[in-house]
């Protein structure tokens, strides 16, 4: 293939150049087929788009749509928020979609074999060597593709390992970074979506009858200084507020104003030992499963309760937490996405590992939906 230097007469050449070839196409009276000296406009436009603005856009939109990014930067507001990066991240699938559909039609409808000559052996030729390899390609993945749809479905567990070692690196040098963002009040969400199982036991409804004055929080495992906090004890202690963005896994996100205890005093008071590593925070509410399944429950790495945003939060909005979103307790780790949040809390537990707990995978929604215990993004 001949190299080429663009020319600025060139570069402004490419627009109208791209229009009259779109027409040739769209009137099925194609242009010569010289893609392997020379793009005509629309190929170079296309390749442009893809390459240099829909491939950065759709890494840049994803990592704004993670939390930890968001929670270290504050993008949860202006145009940077999350909702803008959905809305361009899907856009740019579109864009993908379009152009590997158009690109394998005109590959097969411009000249199939010196295509796929050019392609597969980068050669200008007509060997047929080409399309066999492709054909045997076509034919392996298709037979992965195959076997993996109902393998994926049958253990999800696996899937779920694979997925850690491969992205799971990704996820830990997410964490180094601090969620100091705030925001102000005028940027609260009208409305805040409730997510998970209310907690139906008699207990509960007790509890909540009494105004928490029976509820009591125990804290105990790898720490010096077990304890049990009453509702009012709690609120006793240094009130913190903080308003922060939630970010739920199934794509909606909101800003409230939260009120509550510093994780980091709680671990001032307990004085964790050395050999622990997690924090586990367990649930009065079942998990989706119900009875049979158990209660929710989720880890958190202990370095991250000492971040000044992490709350065990009492207050939404300057108000007592409601039921729907968690009374009388809830964790908010900033780093983290909703269903990490874990609410109605009962008891919380520091250990050295989680491998004991559960599935050994770090939370129900990582037993039982397959989540990794790492999800700040």
């Amino acid at each position: 293939m001949t190299s080429q230097i663009l020319t600025r007469q060139d570069c402004a050449a490419v627009l109208p150049n791209a229009v009259s070839t779109g027409i040739q196409y769209a009137s099925l009276d194609f242009p010569p087929n010289q893609g392997w000296t020379n793009y005509n406009g629309l190929q170079i436009l296309a390749y442009f788009t893809t390459v240099f603005i829909a491939a950065p856009l759709a890494f840049i939109t994803g990592l704004l749509q993670a939390p930890a990014i968001a929670a270290r930067f504050g993008f949860g507001r202006g145009i940077f928020n999350r909702q803008v990066a959905r809305t361009i991240h899907f856009a740019v699938l579109v864009w993908m979609v379009f152009f590997i559909i158009v690109h394998t039609v005109m590959v097969f409808t411009t000249g199939l074999v010196a295509n796929l000559n050019h392609i597969v052996l980068g050669k200008n030729t007509q060997s047929y060597w080409a399309l066999l390899i492709y054909g045997v390609a076509m034919v392996i993945i298709t037979g992965l593709w195959l076997i993996a749809s109902p393998m994926t479905l049958r253990y999800p567990a696996v899937v779920q390992i694979v997925g850690r070692c491969m992205v799971g690196w990704v996820k830990s040098l997410m964490e180094w970074s601090h969620p100091n963002a705030t925001y102000s009040e005028k940027d609260i969400s009208p409305y805040l979506w409730p997510n998970g199982t209310i907690p139906t036991s008699e207990h509960y409804r007790k509890l909540q009858a009494s105004n928490w004055k029976d509820y009591s929080l125990r804290i105990a495992g790898l720490v010096e200084n077990p304890i049990n906090l009453s509702y009012d004890e709690l609120r006793a202690l240094p009130k913190h507020e903080t308003v922060t963005q939630h970010y739920c896994i199934q794509g909606w996100s909101g800003i409230a104003k939260w009120g509550g205890v510093r994780m980091a005093d709680i671990l001032d008071i307990v004085r964790p030992l050395p050999s622990a590593r997690w924090v586990v925070f367990y649930s009065l509410a079942e998990g989706a499963g119900g009875a049979e399944e158990g209660r929710y429950y989720d880890c958190h790495q202990i370095g991250h309760m000492r971040e000044p945003t992490c709350l065990l939060a009492y207050e939404m909005n300057g108000k007592p937490l409601n039921v729907s979103h968690g009374a009388p307790l809830r964790l908010r780790n900033e780093r983290e996405l909703g269903f990490k949040q874990v609410k109605w809390i009962e008891g919380i537990e520091f250990v050295e590992s989680f491998a004991q707990l559960g599935y050994g995978q770090g939370g129900y929604n990582e037993d039982h939906e397959f989540y990794g215990y790492r999800m700040p993004i």
